[in-house]
């Protein structure tokens, strides 16, 4: 899957999390819960919909790479390379 793509899976993962946040000016750079009212939850609930619906497992000790959507599409390029987007 390519960069673009795994965006694209992200921004549907927090629209179903968060569905009353306005994605439309997220800054790539930017951490998420600097921007978007995300709790630890929320975030959990990122990890899970990543192992069900690609089975991509993220290591806890991992949980900070996906603290902006420029570290999160970096750290998931090499994990979703095989993955089909849907």
């Amino acid at each position: 899957m390519a960069p673009e793509q795994i965006k694209n899976v992200i921004l549907d993962i927090l629209t179903d999390i968060a569905p009353d946040e306005d994605l439309t000016d997220l800054k790539d750079e930017v951490n998420f819960r600097d921007q978007l009212e995300l709790d630890s939850m929320d975030f959990l609930d990122i990890v899970m919909e990543l192992r069900k619906r690609y089975k991509v497992n993220v290591p806890e000790q991992d949980y900070p790479e996906l603290a902006s959507m420029f570290s999160t599409v970096n750290y998931l390029t090499p994990k979703m390379v095989d993955c089909v987007a849907s």
